[in-house]
């Protein structure tokens, strides 16, 4: 069948450049790359488009911003389907729908050819030559209405918890000649999310099952039910189609040593699977159970993490010497039985616990996050002035930098810890939620009666005993608000 997508090729490669390690090298499209712009710009019997939607699978690092800017640079100047072309470059929050509206900029403004037929602006961008325009949208910004774009590329769709976004864009096209949606996204944990229909609906037409030559799919990574070896270099490479271009392999070897094997079939290979980021790998936290024990007069850092009812409330010390240890000082948890109506957690005992934890540690900080804890901590700070921190869980920066060394420590086997059951079931029940604003740990959703909160405090105190160690100390200490 005839395609336009030799013509797009031609686009890009006269035009464009790459951007971040590549910066201001021609795009030179690899094979797969042309074999896909071959496949989403078929053309019918009567010389259309054949796709209106298409979906793109491809495991992480395989250059797929990069691609979907090249098409909203493509659909913005050069495509002639439409009058006064609208494309739009979409995802579940700004920062992400950001990533390829800033790399269309990038793109134009490096070619002295298509930057003098735009204007650039900060949200937008207009194409002098034909009225078009090219902005970008996202679900937190709610329904996005009345855009009538030729043009969508939905990015990271498996973060999308709705169909809302994807429904206005598609629907809002119906007047256009030729409008096409390119769906571009890593694999997902739930086939009943938006994405996993896409893709299961993606997969009944690849296999004839339905007949609908308008909507498209590749997918590059294991088919269903497929047998692979996780942890074979081969495995890699087959489903990673720019493995032997500009991946970078020692890093992807890293990577699967570091990462636990869902978020690793997930990103590294497009697999789907049956869960969403278990933290760790299995087994590697509880292989650090040791026989070690805190010694009186041993220099600590408490790690605090405090509810009022509902959730667990933990203490955790960590030593600031290395190699680091890990032990449950305190941990109050609402019961399961009916002795759970109307419970509370014990602040005066809990208040009686760390000052306990003063007097038998040399406890060189308290680290707390202070919700409901606000009055105990005032009069801690008063009883032991200058060894107060409040550390706030709800710190994206923080609790993401907090959990990178905890796992670097964790896998590194750079900590120990006593072995204690509740310890290791917290840390069990700890998933990554990941964004643009970082990774932390979290519970599967809201309501999970799953604890992690000695968890939490875990990541406070070895965070803060690293930076403690770090600086040794200040000759005047402060109060600090982090």
């Amino acid at each position: 069948m005839n395609s336009q997508g030799d013509k797009v090729i031609r686009f890009i490669e006269t035009f464009l450049t790459l951007g971040g390690s590549f910066f201001g090298k021609p795009f030179e499209l690899l094979d797969f790359q042309k074999d896909l712009l071959r496949d989403i710009y078929l053309l019918d019997d009567e010389g259309r488009r054949q796709h209106r939607t298409y979906l793109l699978g491809l495991p992480r690092k395989n250059g797929k911003t990069s691609l979907a800017a090249a098409l909203g640079v493509y659909h913005l100047i050069a495509d002639s389907a439409d009058t006064a072309p609208v494309a739009i470059a979409a995802a579940g929050d700004r920062q992400q729908a950001r990533l390829v509206h800033d790399e269309v900029k990038r793109m134009i403004q490096a070619s002295p050819d298509l930057s003098s037929a735009c204007t650039v602006y900060r949200n937008e961008i207009l194409s002098h030559r034909n009225g078009g325009t090219f902005r970008c949208v996202s679900a937190d910004a709610g329904l996005q209405q009345g855009l009538n774009p030729s043009f969508v590329v939905i990015d990271e769709y498996h973060v999308h918890k709705t169909t809302e976004l994807f429904d206005a864009l598609t629907l809002g096209s119906a007047t256009r000649s030729q409008p096409l949606a390119i769906v571009i996204s890593t694999a997902g944990y739930d086939l009943d999310s938006p994405l996993g229909r896409l893709y299961r609906y993606g997969t009944k037409v690849k296999n004839g099952e339905v007949h609908d030559p308008s909507f498209g799919m590749t997918w590059h990574g294991p088919a269903d039910n497929e047998e692979y070896d996780l942890h074979d270099p081969a495995t890699w490479a087959r489903f990673n189609p720019a493995w032997d271009h500009f991946m970078n392999q020692d890093e992807f070897e890293s990577a699967h040593r570091r990462t636990a094997e869902a978020p690793f079939t997930r990103y590294r290979l497009n697999g789907w699977t049956k869960v969403e980021n278990s933290w760790l790998p299995a087994g590697v936290f509880e292989a650090l159970t040791s026989d070690r024990r805190l010694e009186p007069g041993e220099r600590v850092v408490l790690g605090f993490d405090g509810s009022y009812n509902g959730d667990s409330t933990a203490l955790v010390a960590c030593t600031v010497d290395e190699p680091r240890h890990l032990e449950v000082i305190g941990l109050w948890e609402k019961p399961d039985d009916q002795s759970a109506m109307g419970w509370r957690t014990p602040v005066h005992e809990v208040y009686a616990e760390i000052v306990e934890a003063f007097d038998r540690y040399n406890v060189v900080e308290l680290a707390a996050d202070p919700w409901r804890f606000e009055q105990s901590l005032a009069q801690l700070d008063e009883e032991f002035p200058d060894r107060v921190v409040q550390f706030n869980t709800g710190s994206a920066q923080r609790m993401t930098q907090a959990t990178v060394a905890m796992f670097e420590a964790i896998v590194d086997g750079h900590l120990s810890h006593n072995g204690d059951p509740a310890l290791v079931r917290h840390f069990s029940n700890a998933i990554l939620r990941e964004d643009h604003r970082g990774s932390r740990i979290s519970k599967t959703n809201k309501s999970s009666t799953r604890k992690l909160d000695l968890a939490v405090a875990s990541l406070i105190a070895h965070h803060r005993a690293a930076v403690w160690r770090e600086v040794e100390a200040p000759a005047e200490p402060q109060l600090l608000v982090l």
